[in-house]
């Protein structure tokens, strides 16, 4: 019988998405329970990721880890999900004939019915067909008890980069329906989810008709995100400089829900390489839409992605990628030494730059990358900054916060209850990749609406005081849904 599963996850935010609805799935339509270690999983599944260098071996290595617990425990079965699953397919049936099933990204929705199959005797058997529209129709309820989460509006990419795999595993872009997106967002809300962040591959290149007729790109989904109650803050990933558009720009103008933070990956600052990647823009317009977004919304931060050592990268090349990096500043960004990837469009370049000078380059590009972030940081000293309440450790009586920026702060003088709350944060310490703040106040205004009657005041057991506060606001207000005020 089939009663536990456990989840590895890899990958972008998008696997950790698929890798939820993968386990509401289960619990929903098998009754079956998760489990947070292997040997204890009677269903073992692996959401892949086809991006990283040597992706394919990371997986069989973990695959032969686990025939090791199925030799133990022959009941056991085994799936394979994910980009690698898509990209691989019958192959990793020959390289581990152990694995019961393969499945796509595309093909997560069958899983109760592989379950069934696993369950009537049935073993190696692969669906990695490209179904999204089937995918986002059969998606199950939204379940959550944190107070944010992804939620997808968006699958694969036309795009076609050259190094890129994602159009090969994920499919061509296809867009989620309107009213679908926003009813999963208004369930969130109700759950207490008070930050969503809207996924894709290539998350600006939305566009759709809603039921009535109306024109849907990105920044009109945001717009009507932010009318639904409950909601304090948006974010949107992945995004392409090229479908950046003026709409969107705008919208970070227009909609003080959406955060002053903006993940938009460049990888490279030479137009010479840019061209031969495929990414179908130069790297002054790349610095043209930074300068109208900062217009736009002058506090924003920008992180980024970057390749080095392309094939056919010269050190001119490099310099001028490092001269990109000073005049943007970003705020934290990833980088990382290109690896050829199979069946993209770059698989057979030949790279001549010696491995110990891509090592050499990504150093250099780091430290500059770490140069600016802790200037960035430094700036937010002495500042006060509204933060979102992720959870609060008892241990150490602090809360975990985030900025609008996308840092995590570590707030003294907090409550327990105040997780799921804006507040505000003085500011005290500065660290590598954290903050640490004092609590001030609450800054809320949709709790605000609710608590007119019920205002913290700013005596030294402010925390304490709150706590007092949120629950009379909750007693004396049944409707309230906000997960923080739950009891």
């Amino acid at each position: 019988m089939l009663k536990t599963f456990y989840i590895e996850t890899w990958g972008c935010q998008m696997n950790v998405y698929d890798s939820e609805k993968m386990s509401q799935l289960l619990k929903n339509t098998h009754q079956m329970t998760a489990v947070s270690n292997p040997e204890d999983a009677d269903l073992l599944l692996l959401n892949t990721c086809s991006i990283r260098e040597k992706a394919e071996e990371k997986v069989f290595s973990l695959l032969g880890r686990w025939r090791k617990l199925k030799a133990a425990s022959p009941e056991k079965r085994i799936g394979v999900g994910g980009c690698v699953a898509s990209q691989e397919g019958e192959r990793i049936f020959d390289r581990a004939p152990y694995v019961d099933f393969v499945f796509g990204p595309q093909t997560l929705q069958q899983l109760p019915l592989f379950i069934q199959r696993l369950k009537d005797g049935q073993s190696h058997f692969l669906n990695i067909d490209f179904l999204p529209d089937e995918k986002f129709d059969q998606l199950p309820t939204p379940q959550t008890s944190g107070v944010s989460a992804f939620v997808t509006i968006q699958e694969g990419c036309s795009k076609y980069c050259k190094y890129c795999i994602v159009p090969f595993t994920r499919g061509p872009e296809v867009n989620r329906k309107v009213e679908d997106i926003l009813k999963e967002v208004g369930m969130l809300a109700i759950q207490g989810v008070r930050e969503i962040t809207l996924l894709g591959q290539n998350v600006n290149a939305y566009r759709a008709i809603d039921e009535s007729g109306r024109f849907f790109d990105l920044a009109a989904l945001l717009y009507h995100c932010s009318k639904i109650p409950g909601i304090g803050r948006l974010r949107f990933t992945t995004s392409h400089p090229v479908e950046f558009t003026d709409t969107l720009i705008a919208a970070y103008k227009d909609i003080p829900e959406l955060a002053s933070h903006l993940h938009l990956p460049v990888q490279s600052g030479s137009n010479a390489i840019l061209q031969a990647m495929g990414r179908g823009h130069t790297a002054q317009e790349y610095l043209d839409k930074i300068a109208a977004l900062k217009a736009a919304r002058p506090d924003l931060t920008i992180t980024s992605d970057f390749i080095i050592a392309y094939p056919g990268e010269t050190e001119e090349n490099f310099m001028d990628t490092l001269r990109l990096v000073d005049a943007v500043q970003f705020d934290q960004s990833f980088c990382f030494i290109y690896s050829p990837r199979p069946g993209t469009l770059a698989a057979s370049l030949e790279c001549t730059i010696p491995d110990e000078e891509k090592h050499a380059r990504l150093k250099r590009l780091q430290a500059k990358l770490d140069q600016h972030s802790l200037s960035h940081r430094e700036k937010l000293k002495g500042t006060i900054q509204r933060v979102l309440v992720e959870s609060y450790d008892h241990e150490t009586q602090r809360a975990k916060a985030r900025t609008e920026g996308n840092v995590i702060v570590h707030v003294n003088d907090a409550s327990p209850r105040m997780a799921g709350l804006f507040i505000d944060a003085l500011i005290e310490d500065v660290f590598a990749h954290s903050l640490r703040g004092r609590f001030l106040a609450i800054h809320d205004p949709y709790l605000d609406q609710r608590m007119s009657d019920h205002r913290m005041s700013k005596e030294t057991n402010g925390a304490q005081s709150i706590e007092k506060n949120l629950r009379t606001s909750c007693e004396s207000n049944n409707s309230c849904t906000s997960h923080s005020c739950s009891s």
